[in-house]
Order: C-alpha cells, then structure tokens, then sequence
C-alpha cells in the first residue's frame, strides 16, 4: 500500500537530483533545494490535515447516519400534527 509522504518524497527526491543536475551555482543549487525541502513539508501537513478533516467528516457523518434510525418517528409524526392542529386553531 502506499502512503501519500513517500509519494511526495519521490516526487521532491527528483526535483532535487534535477536541481543537482542542472544548476551549476551552488548558492543557486542551494536555494531552489531549500525551496523543495519547504514545498514537501507543507504538501505532507496539507495532504495530513485533509486527510483527517475527511476522516472527521466521514465519522460524523455515520454517527448521524447511525442517529437517524434512532428515532421513533410515530411521536414525530404525532408532535407534527399537534403542531399543525394547534396553528390551524389560531
């Protein structure tokens, strides 16, 4: 199985070989290798902070899922018609 931090360090590992490759100043080379080493941190924090929103939302939702068979709906029905009946008196 895979995990989205080895994907994104793949993905950094060949922007830096690229730089290593290509860039021939150092300070340049130097730069552009902190950059990388900056955009795969924040990538790792994002696709981790989605990934537990979604997972946060995915459980909720199965809770209310889970709630809605929980309720008994001949008394909803019957506070329903109070409701309708009383405002149809007035």
């Amino acid at each position: 199985m895979f995990t989205a931090d080895a994907i994104i360090d793949t993905v950094q590992t060949g922007k830096k070989q690229f730089v290593k490759t290509f860039v021939t100043n150092e300070t340049v080379a130097e730069a552009m290798i902190n950059f990388v080493d900056a955009q795969a941190e924040y990538t790792k924090k994002a696709f981790k902070v989605g990934s537990d929103t979604a997972s946060v939302l995915m459980s909720e939702s199965v809770k209310a899922a889970q709630n809605m068979g929980k309720i008994d709906y001949s008394k909803f029905g019957e506070g329903i018609m109070k409701a309708y009946t009383a405002q149809g008196k007035k």
